[in-house]
């Protein structure tokens, strides 16, 4: 019987040995794969954080971008009225003969084309501005048609300073011909030679309007990558 028992604790420590060895690992692996999901739970919650942190910071970039491209527009816009009014005091002065009216026709375009420049130099630094921020925004995006749009706005806001040069040049260009105006023996002329000023001023309207066409082809085509992700139209032209 002793033989026997002896057999029998011998089985049974091993068993109990055994079944430790066995929980012994269980635990050992339950622990390690607590240790994974826990690894992986912070990889995750930090990609987490990684993507909302830059979506916020797309949003508010891309926010503060079109704040700069509309403030761009406003002044344009304020340039453009000034300019059209030079231009109509300008063609109204053309026709006069009296010296004295004549002064205060030259007073008024001088005055509403230092208004137009000043108007469109404020416009011309704030597309430049508008442009860098845009450009900023694209590294907080891997969406392939929000870079798409991203694009689409530097190129415009890279138009829209060049259509700002050619009209400051406009301006310019108006203003000394205004200047020069003068009446000779009863009959309106200019003081000099002012063939090559005229030539550069058409020249100057003419490269406006050839940007033009291709500001508001690059407008044509935000509005339609807006249309494919739902977003609403761009806003009308101040």
């Amino acid at each position: 019987m002793a033989r026997l028992f002896d057999r029998n604790m011998f089985i049974m420590l091993l068993s109990i040995m055994i079944g430790v060895i066995i929980i012994t690992f269980f635990i050992a692996d339950i622990m390690a794969r607590t240790e994974v999901t826990k690894d992986l739970e912070t990889k995750y919650t930090e990609e987490i954080a990684d993507i909302e942190s830059k979506n916020i910071n797309f949003t508010n970039s891309f926010i503060q971008s079109l704040g700069l491209f509309d403030i761009s527009r406003e002044y344009r816009a304020q340039g453009g009225y000034n300019f059209d009014l030079a231009l109509i005091w300008y063609s109204t002065a053309l026709s006069l003969t009296n010296a004295t009216e004549l002064e205060v026709y030259k007073g008024r375009i001088i005055g509403s084309c230092k208004d137009a420049i000043l108007n469109y130099t404020y416009s011309y630094a704030n597309f430049l501005e508008a442009k860098v921020r845009f450009e900023r925004t694209i590294s907080y995006t891997t969406y392939e048609q929000y870079l798409n749009i991203l694009d689409l706005y530097i190129n415009l806001t890279k138009s829209g300073s060049r259509l700002m040069g050619h009209r400051i040049n406009s301006s310019k260009y108006l203003m000394y011909l205004a200047e020069n105006l003068t009446i000779i023996d009863g009959s309106l002329g200019y003081q000099g030679n002012v063939s090559n000023l005229t030539d550069m001023f058409n020249e100057s309207l003419l490269a406006y309007q050839m940007e033009l066409e291709f500001y508001e082809q690059l407008e044509d085509e935000i509005e339609y990558e807006y249309s494919i992700i739902g977003f609403s139209e761009i806003r009308e032209e101040g």
